[in-house]
């Protein structure tokens, strides 16, 4: 069985059907691609693993657990994190602050916890505090932890959404476009990091427009187009595939 797997997923908007059916499976530790043009159903399909949307039907499977329909908080806690093409930091919080907040189950957010518990309140902060440092320096963002996120760059924003996933305790990873307007550098250290996550154990689904990343990056694609799934396989076998080039390329 497969860890995780999408089964002839539909979703409707009135009389448009956005997505058709769409089937495919992703194992543990495999870096997954979506690919397609614009509005071929990529962010659609992965707003409805993430609870964004209820499907209208098919089914979501999360190891031995189907998840579709559920509410967004609850298949993160189950361990689907999801990133978002525009980033949105908390400005105002540090960068730690914004990692911190994403810790779940924190014993700090039950009042009759602080008060009847209050040391091993503090013992937990402090442990989440140095984990939250932790992930801040895999990802490269340990001597801004201090500043207020909203001066971050765009890149250094992309890298701190990643940031806030793992600290949510993911093992399940959607990312929306990562390298999107980012610099060449930027990209390679992104690349960096999505492969020491898999070879840490996580699970990757990533939906991209930048082939060079696809092609780089993923161990298997499926290609959308108006809603359906045309082909699956490797980057290279898909893209040579004469019927997409003509429909995705116009070759």
């Amino acid at each position: 069985m497969a860890y995780f797997r999408v089964e002839k997923l539909v979703k409707k908007f009135g009389g448009l059907t956005a997505v058709n059916e769409v089937t495919f499976d992703v194992e543990k530790g495999e870096i997954f691609g979506l690919i397609g043009p614009n509005g071929s159903g990529k962010t659609t399909t992965f707003n409805m693993i993430s609870g964004v949307y209820p499907p209208t039907s098919g089914k979501v499977v999360y190891g031995d657990r189907e998840i579709q329909g559920m509410k967004s908080h609850r298949i993160c806690h189950l361990g689907v994190g999801r990133t978002f093409q525009v980033v949105k930091p908390l400005g105002r919080m540090t960068v730690l602050d914004n990692v911190l907040v994403a810790r779940p189950r924190q014993a700090g957010e039950h009042l009759w916890h602080t008060v009847l518990r209050p040391l091993a309140t503090d013992r937990e902060t402090a442990r989440n505090r140095q984990v939250a440092l932790d992930i801040l320096e895999f990802v490269g963002l340990r001597p801004r932890a201090l500043e207020l996120a909203e001066n971050l760059s765009y890149a250094e924003e992309k890298l701190l959404a990643l940031a806030r996933m793992l600290a949510m305790e993911a093992e399940l990873l959607l990312l929306d476009e990562p390298a999107s307007g980012l610099d060449p550098h930027s990209v390679a250290k992104l690349f960096g990091i999505i492969r020491d996550l898999v070879e840490r154990g996580k699970t990757v689904c990533i939906i991209e427009h930048n082939l060079d990343v696809i092609k780089d990056l993923t161990h298997r694609v499926i290609y959308l187009d108006e809603g359906r799934a045309f082909a699956e396989g490797t980057p290279d076998a898909v893209m040579s595939n004469p019927e997409l080039a003509e429909r995705y390329f116009g070759v």
